[in-house]
């Protein structure tokens, strides 16, 4: 493994974990017109386990368009074999935060929302691996964008993308779903469908393919769930699952 990707790994899987907010079927009108919606969600496969947890703040309402805040928190663990440590098994615990202002733009049943803002992460590796330059605390600047749209009353097409300043991280998913409804999910619903998505980083590529649910709501609780099929440019492959938590909250 070359020093690109072993620097790369990590970085690149943090691009895309934990940055999309929380559906915007999400976006119901309350009573009470909820301001803030918190989120938390877990990914997992073979060489990685991460969670991540934020708030999402929107002043004038989740109806709206209009100015947005997104603080979030990512950490995990991971595992990589750097090309400077041959037969190495280099281990790695990861801690990042986020402070993105943002913009929500909705137009009939579809929206986008648009966040810029700092970054900053802190890595530790054992044994050290003194050529990888995420080691210790690093400070960038993320660009993310999200689009949910509903193209008829039975579609589903959502989407985002993250561009990072270090080590070039970005990461991009797409996602088709069909509404799943009947009498045995008391009057609610949710989107089934396929999802793809990529995460690349300096000399770091994994790509995935599969299957994901949105919008599956119990009681004031509204999660999402996604299961598949993961494969990284050094040839490990394995099934990925994650799993995402919403929850709107009145101040």
């Amino acid at each position: 493994m070359s020093l690109g990707t072993s620097m790369g790994r990590a970085l690149a899987l943090m691009a895309g974990l934990g940055l999309c907010s929380p559906p915007a079927a999400a976006d119901t009108t309350a009573d009470d017109d909820p301001t803030t919606l918190q989120f938390s969600g877990r990914d997992i496969w073979r060489n990685g386990i991460f969670a991540h947890s934020g708030f999402l703040y929107a002043p004038g309402g989740f109806d709206r368009d209009g100015f947005m805040l997104k603080l979030l928190m990512n950490g995990g663990v991971y595992r990589y074999w750097p090309g400077s440590m041959p037969g190495q098994e280099v281990r790695g615990a990861e801690w990042q935060l986020q402070a993105l202002p943002g913009f929500r733009i909705k137009r009939g049943a579809s929206e986008m929302k648009f966040f810029f803002g700092p970054e900053w992460q802190n890595h530790w590796l054992w044994p050290d691996d003194l050529a990888n330059k995420l080691r210790g605390r690093n400070f960038g600047m993320r660009f993310a964008a999200e689009l949910w749209s509903e193209p008829t009353a039975n579609t589903l097409i959502a989407g985002d993308v993250s561009l990072g300043t270090l080590g070039s991280s970005q990461s991009a998913r797409l996602a088709f779903g069909w509404r799943v409804s009947g009498e045995w999910l008391n009057e609610e619903f949710f989107y089934l469908g396929p999802e793809i998505q990529v995460f690349d980083s300096d000399g770091y590529r994994q790509k995935r393919i599969g299957l994901h649910i949105t919008s599956m709501k119990t009681g004031d609780i509204e999660w999402s769930a996604a299961i598949g099929y993961a494969r990284d440019n050094d040839g490990y492959a394995s099934p990925y699952v994650r799993l995402g938590l919403a929850q709107k909250l009145a101040f």
